[in-house]
């Protein structure tokens, strides 16, 4: 009997679909990436299903909207124990489970507790200070955050602090770090030693790998040289201006003052866009590391790798920078897979998301899901070009009163806002940066549109999102105008 195929599920945080080389950015240098999808596919209109990392999560682990497995669409939630767990389904089909690096599970567990991994064999986390800012701030604890232990036996505690920049601060920097303890370093390594170590006592157990990278979400603090690797008076400038968002996303609308961000000059952004464009760099060389890794161990031929983020990064777009919003920057994602079972090459335009990579992942493995999920199966996609592909995708992101949602085809994407009910319309052909708001020209489209989103809230059960026979509305609240207020700069350590 053949040995079932590994999987390696690499993963980013915010990352921007369009900064890799394979799906058109002329500019950014990303060789490994590449040539994993000169191997296998890139799908070009990949989306999150919710452009905020818990819920993102949320839906690779389940392969289910957020509002069905954790009930929450902002950021947090409890993933439902009844759903299925991608960890635990391989667990539960023999494979050896262990994640690295970034889990964004919630509620983190307190120091002596058991983490909550969701059927993971093995694991080392990553969280940006995420945990240690709950339990240990001073970090003078061991086994809350593991790369954080790290640094502090090689000589180098807190030092991933030492540029005083927080998680959420878009002002960028140089990491303190050498390039061989960042974290991204880390995961790669990491990540290494445990399929090293699995390999070398029990080769004939497949493995399921989740690899997560922390970046290149803010802080955009690559270590020297990549800091360097981009001019930022040569890095493609962002799309539109916040002046665009007078009748568009009113939660966004107001985050230019509420930032700061308008005060940062036009090079300011170029600066951070350049520390970005170091920062995926560097990751797609420690991509690099573990993909050379399993090809020198004679693994590569038989593992399925799949590499894709929770989100992307409006990184200055419309005057704004993080997540949350349905502008292609922040709901756009890589999605690049090869390996067995997948004859497909280069680009591909079909409609998928995060919650297609559970049950894409399972049938690559011939390891099949024992009920179905809201993600689609992709490996008909992945066989055939021809094969399979939706009509629409559909996106959802924040709770009452900030509910919007995302309905997309090949070429038009449509936003609904529940504050003030406002709609969004772009054709995405002829306008891919989306500066023109075509909803009250394109009236008849913008209403199939809403009636397509419609039929798809009560087909999935999203009573959040109804109104009787309608989508709800809730007024624009006029405290939603603030202004600067240095509480919600960013200035955070986790």
């Amino acid at each position: 009997m053949a040995r079932r195929p590994n999987v390696l599920l690499i993963t980013a945080d915010q990352m921007r679909s369009d900064a890799l080389g394979c799906n058109g950015n002329s500019f950014i240098r990303t060789p490994h990436l590449d040539a994993l999808a000169a191997r296998g596919v890139t799908f070009t209109n990949a989306s999150s299903p919710n452009p905020i990392c818990v819920p993102g999560r949320a839906c690779i682990t389940t392969g289910n909207y957020p509002h069905v497995c954790t009930q929450v669409k902002n950021n947090g939630g409890f993933i439902d124990p009844g759903q299925i767990r991608i960890a635990q389904h391989f667990s539960d089909a023999g494979y050896m489970t262990a994640a690295i690096g970034k889990l964004h599970y919630v509620p983190y567990a307190p120091p002596g507790q058991k983490r909550l991994l969701h059927g993971f064999e093995y694991c080392e986390l990553c969280e940006s200070g995420r945990v240690l800012s709950l339990y240990d701030r001073r970090g003078t604890l061991r086994g809350v955050e593991d790369y954080h232990d790290y640094l502090v036996d090689v000589g180098f505690g807190g030092y991933e602090r030492a540029h005083a920049i927080g998680n959420n601060d878009v002002h960028a920097g140089p990491s303190a770090l050498p390039a061989e303890h960042h974290e991204e370093a880390w995961v790669a390594s990491r990540s290494i030693a445990k399929l090293e170590d699995h390999l070398a006592r029990n080769p004939d157990r497949a493995f399921f790998m989740w690899s997560s990278f922390a970046k290149p979400h803010s802080p955009y603090d690559p270590p020297e040289p990549y800091n360097r690797a981009y001019d930022p008076r040569e890095v493609p400038p962002p799309a539109g201006s916040a002046e665009l968002l007078a009748d568009r996303d009113p939660m966004i609308r107001t985050w230019p003052v509420a930032y700061g961000w308008e005060r940062m000059s036009p090079q300011a952004v170029q600066y951070s866009r350049a520390h970005y464009y170091g920062m995926v760099t560097f990751q797609d060389e420690m991509i690099g590391r573990i993909i050379g890794f399993l090809q020198q161990a004679g693994q590569l031929e038989n593992t399925v790798v799949l590499y894709t983020a929770d989100h992307g990064d409006l990184l200055g777009d419309f005057g704004c920078f993080f997540k949350c919003s349905m502008f292609a920057g922040s709901v756009g994602i890589p999605f690049v897979a090869a390996g067995p079972g997948i004859s497909v090459q280069g680009a591909n335009e079909c409609l998928v998301g995060l919650q297609d990579v559970l049950p894409t992942l399972a049938a690559l493995s011939s390891n099949p899901l024992p009920r179905e999920v809201a993600g689609h199966d992709l490996s008909p996609t992945l066989a055939d070009a021809g094969a399979g592909g939706r009509e629409i995708y559909v996106s959802q992101c924040m709770d009452s009163p900030n509910q919007r949602y995302m309905v997309r085809t090949g070429r038009y994407k449509y936003v609904y806002h529940e504050l003030g009910g406002i709609e969004e319309l772009y054709d995405l052909v002829d306008d891919p940066s989306e500066q023109h708001n075509l909803s009250a020209e394109k009236r008849e489209l913008r209403e199939q549109f809403r009636g397509a989103l419609l039929d798809w809230v009560r087909e999935n059960g999203d009573e959040q999102m109804l109104d009787g026979d309608d989508l709800v509305v809730s007024p624009e609240d006029s405290s939603m105008q603030t202004e600067l207020q240095a509480g919600r700069l960013g200035w955070r350590w986790y």
